[in-house]
């Protein structure tokens, strides 16, 4: 199958972490820088008007005490360059000029520029210029501003802005990586640990340490690891059981084998050969109800779905053969099949009535009793089947559900595998199984109750 294609969780988390880092510092760093220029701007005039004021103040008070005059030019001595700063003038009503500094010398301002303040541009260079007058409107007060100011205050800001968003990113970059190393350096140790196990070592990885998010992951992977050591556990015990069950009947096998080749008389070999039967018979009996269980294991496969049935009807299809049966060994057959709704998966079942059932008749001497009833009670569909059989001891009743499990005594052939069927049945169906004695305390009466479908 072709694979798909891979991608680095690490490298996914880095770049969307940096990159929104960086969107959310950009974002931050632009609304700052034009909320500066902005309080900026406003410093900047606010600053202009004050010194507009001042000037016109000292202008008044100056004409006051000497009275007007030709033009009065204003020396900026000791600036480098004087025309980087402030340009003033002052003119009267017939728009005169009685004081300008240097930097205003060759300005040409138009005499309709409006009052307060505004932008002109002088030699293709933008100024901020503020415009004044006295209350009788005698004297008018020019103040121009450079834009450079402004500019190179907002180019200092904005290179303190980059550089520290610069370290910043650097910082956080560092931070993030750090950490994504931090969490998948975990990572990278579960990893290890799950390639170093062996087949055999089926442990439970390590939770030490692991952030809490990754507990999911690796507690499914114990749980997978529990299923599968579990699995083995079976198969190894299926295993050895079964290699110890079947060394009886084979060893029967070959005795009769060996037997029958030294058969003396015909008698002899047709009996020699019936016993052979037996053993093989025994021994595909048992392959049989080892495959079965085999099948039923909850590990071996996908589960039983069961359906909406009648245990009545499932019942009564089996009434005939049954019925033979018990005839042929002197058996008294009673049936009590009431409606007994439930989920079933019809398969199971019938293997699950064919071991109970057989287990009757093969326990039971003849002349005896076999009874198999359905019905419902407290709500809920019940399977019952009694017989007149030596029955169960109340302290090994639970312990015969074991495989390979027959109780001392027990002189006919068997594998003590069918009520291990029986129990991986009733399981598989969420149902319960007891066994009790038989009436008048004589015999076994097994019943297997259902939920309520």
């Amino acid at each position: 199958m072709r694979a798909g294609k891979s991608w680095s969780l690490r490298r996914t988390l880095l770049a969307v972490l940096l990159g929104l880092t960086i969107l959310l510092w950009g974002s931050s760093a632009a609304i700052v820088y034009v909320e500066a220029q902005q309080e900026s701007a406003e410093l900047f005039d606010q600053s202009l008007v004050e010194t507009g004021h001042l000037l016109l103040s000292l202008v008044e008070n100056d004409l006051r005490n000497r009275g007007k005059q030709a033009t009065i030019d204003l020396p900026m001595r000791g600036y480098p360059n004087p025309h980087h700063y402030l340009r003033f003038k002052v003119r009267d009503a017939q728009q005169n000029v009685l004081y300008r500094n240097d930097g205003a010398l060759n300005t040409s301002l138009s005499r309709s520029a409006p009052d307060g303040l505004s932008w002109t541009t002088i030699d293709g260079q933008q100024w901020r210029l503020f415009v004044l007058w006295d209350a009788p409107r005698q004297l008018q007060l020019l103040v121009l501003e450079p834009t450079s100011h402004r500019d190179d205050i907002s180019s200092r800001f904005f290179y303190k802005i980059a550089v520290f968003g610069a370290l910043l990113v650097a910082l956080a970059t560092f931070v993030i990586w750090w950490s994504i190393n931090r969490v998948f350096r975990v990572l990278r140790d579960s990893a290890l640990e799950v390639a170093a196990r062996t087949p055999n070592d089926l442990g439970d990885v390590s939770l030490q340490g692991v952030p809490s998010e990754v507990h999911p992951l690796l507690l499914a992977i114990n749980r997978l690891f529990g299923r599968v050591r579990h699995t083995m556990e079976y198969e190894q015990r299926f295993t050895a059981d079964a290699a110890h069950e079947l060394r009886t009947p084979l060893a029967a096998i070959k005795t009769n084998l060996q037997v029958l080749q030294r058969a003396r008389s015909p008698e002899e070999r047709d009996e020699f050969i019936a016993g052979l039967g037996i053993s093989v018979e025994r021994a595909s009996r048992l392959v049989d109800q080892l495959l079965t269980l085999a099948r039923l294991d909850p590990q071996a496969g996908p589960s039983m779905q069961p359906r909406a049935m009648d245990l009545a009807s499932l019942l009564a299809d089996e009434k005939k053969h049954w019925q033979a049966l018990c005839a042929q060994k002197g058996l008294a057959l009673q049936l009590d099949l009431q409606a007994a709704p439930c989920l079933l998966e019809p398969d199971s079942m019938r293997m699950l009535l064919r071991n109970l059932v057989d287990n009757a008749m093969r326990y039971t001497p003849a002349p005896g009793n076999i009874t198999i009833a359905c019905g419902r009670q407290d709500s809920a569909s019940f399977l019952r089947v009694k017989d007149t059989g030596p029955g169960i001891p109340a302290e090994l009743r639970e312990r015969v559900f074991e495989r390979f499990v027959r109780l001392a005594g027990a002189h006919l052939p068997g594998s003590g595998l069918g009520l291990s069927i029986v129990r991986r049945i009733a399981d598989s169906h969420q149902a319960i199984i007891t066994l009790d004695a038989g009436e008048n305390n004589q015999g076994l009466a097994v019943t297997v109750r259902f939920p309520p479908a």
